[in-house]
């Protein structure tokens, strides 16, 4: 769907629509401006039209004069493989819009973090509350995105109000922020009649480090060894995503032998991330052998990943133009034969859960997020998938993906066991995939290009093993940050979890929450 066609769909719907601009920048990205009296009537009508919930909406600061600021939105089109953003300008004087979370709901987090950290008011959003600058310790009127900050200002402190179910027989159980183990820090406050959930609020933030800041100002080599550091499990796909939008921007197109590395790569990262979840929902049911077998299995793939690219986590691979390593005709092999014998184990701890009736009656009609709530809610990802949603990028936005007959893998009844079925069945193509793609490696193929510094936006996306990971990205044409905006699909499906868990007692919540394994790091940038 090019400008005219979308322009014209949009009009069909909305009758008062009018675009003050509209380009498309790239094949697979299409911007349209609007004015502020429009934008929420655009947004919804978008929605409507592609069936997409909000997958970004964010603020960015012209340089036409002091705070001169223009919102984004983001859509995605999957039938026709495109990138919609809306944009509107606001002025200084001027800083609110209406809001759109009354009608598109997944549109609430973005304008809560929108207030927080630029100070514009999403006008008519009944829940504006602080997400990662905690009231707390951040005074108020201190904007950190905003170009003119430099440090905190003193001011008045506030307090995070939960919100409150009463009623006979009600109390609430507080947990977190800090664990019994590793995992980060949330705090997670359960309302509970008897012993069901009957609501749970999350609050988040503890770990916000203003990543999105730390971009700005760096060029597109150093930036890159910082988007593996927004979330640890996912940094090959950070980084990848990174490196799309700063190719885009540049004009370059990596060469073939890259594009195949990329993937093998990225479904090795899935692998290696899908079963330690199968061994974590294993220990939280308390059926610690597979658990064990799992951690096994994963310690495999983390060896392979250190044997092919010298880190374990396949960091410092991504490079703006191509990869920095090569997987040669010994390298090939040693992959291969080690990914069989991999999938030897994976077989065997499949069946080890299947045949346990105990496991498979913990996991079964556990946690169930409907597929209604899950659409509502903007959930993406493994989540979304394992709730009926068909969304996977790698299916709509292929690449080499097309070339290698990609399946997507989706499951109806939202539960647990859905959620375990999914990764089970993704581990199991990205075995294949891996296979596919070494047959196309060519033995000393070019791995990279050079980069011509340009200046631009653009939006680089990637389906990462928890879901779609975005970065939009705009650079002078130095190429030195002045913006990124960075969504992890974690942001979306945090508030999923807490519909999950509804009806299901407290002790159920521990493998809810595994069967997500969202990341708090990702969450709190």
């Amino acid at each position: 769907m090019d400008c005219p066609e979308l322009i014209s769909e949009i009009k069909n719907r909305f009758p008062g629509f009018c675009a003050i601009s509209s380009q498309q920048d790239y094949p697979d990205q299409v911007c349209i401006k609007v004015s502020s009296q429009i934008f929420k009537d655009t947004c919804f009508t978008l929605h409507q039209i592609l069936f997409s919930p909000v997958m970004m909406l964010f603020a960015a600061e012209e340089g036409n004069g002091p705070n001169q600021f223009v919102i984004n939105c983001v859509f995605v089109s999957l039938k026709r493989s495109q990138w919609i953003i809306i944009s509107t300008d606001i002025a200084q004087e001027n800083a609110y819009f209406d809001s759109l979370a009354k009608t598109i709901y997944s549109a609430s987090l973005f304008e809560r973090e929108i207030w927080e950290m630029f100070g514009i008011q999403a006008r008519g959003n009944p829940d504006l509350r602080r997400l990662h600058l905690h009231d707390e310790v951040w005074p108020q009127g201190n904007y950190p995105l905003r170009k003119d900050f430099q440090k905190m200002q003193v001011g008045n402190l506030g307090e995070y109000k939960f919100s409150r179910v009463e009623g006979k027989g009600v109390f609430e159980v507080p947990v977190g922020p800090v664990h019994a183990g590793i995992i980060g820090p949330g705090h997670f406050r359960f309302s509970v009649a008897g012993e069901p959930i009957i609501n749970l609020e999350t609050r988040l933030g503890f770990t916000h480090r203003g990543v999105e800041k730390l971009f700005e100002g760096k060029v597109y080599s150093q930036a890159v060894g910082l988007s593996e550091c927004v979330a640890g499990d996912s940094a090959f796909a950070h980084s990848l995503a990174f490196a799309q939008a700063a190719e885009k921007i540049s004009g370059l197109t990596i060469p073939a032998q890259a594009s195949y590395l990329r993937a093998i790569f990225l479904e090795l990262e899935r692998m290696y991330n899908h079963i330690n979840d199968i061994g974590g929902i294993a220990v939280d049911v308390g059926f610690s052998f597979p658990a064990a077998f799992a951690s096994i299995i994963k310690e495999a793939i983390l060896q392979l990943n250190e044997s092919l690219s010298a880190s374990r986590y396949l960091k410092k691979v991504n490079l703006v133009g191509g990869v920095s390593v090569d997987i040669d005709g010994a390298n090939k092999q040693m992959l291969l034969g080690s990914l069989k014998s991999i999938k030897k184990d994976f077989n065997e701890l499949v069946r080890i859960l299947y045949d346990s009736v105990s496991f498979m009656d913990r996991v079964d009609t556990t946690g169930v997020l409907r597929r209604k709530t899950a659409q509502d809610l903007g959930v993406v990802g493994l989540v979304g998938r394992a709730c009926g949603i068909p969304t996977d990028l790698r299916k709509y936005f292929p690449g080499v993906y097309k070339e290698a007959k990609f399946m997507m893998m989706t499951q109806e009844s939202g539960d647990v066991l859905a959620r375990l079925k999914v990764r089970i069945m993704e581990f199991e193509e990205s075995y294949r995939l891996i296979e596919e793609f070494s047959t196309r490696l060519i033995a000393g193929g070019n791995i990279r290009i050079n980069l011509e510094q340009k200046g631009g936006s653009a939006l680089g996306y990637v389906e990462g093993w928890r879901g779609p990971i975005l970065y939009w990205l705009k650079a002078d044409s130095a190429g030195v940050i002045q913006r990124v905006k960075i969504v992890d699909p974690s942001f979306h499906n945090w508030q999923g979890l807490t519909f999950a868990v509804l009806g299901n007692i407290i002790p159920d919540f521990p493998v809810c929450n595994k069967s997500f394994d969202l990341s708090y790091s990702g969450n709190d940038l």
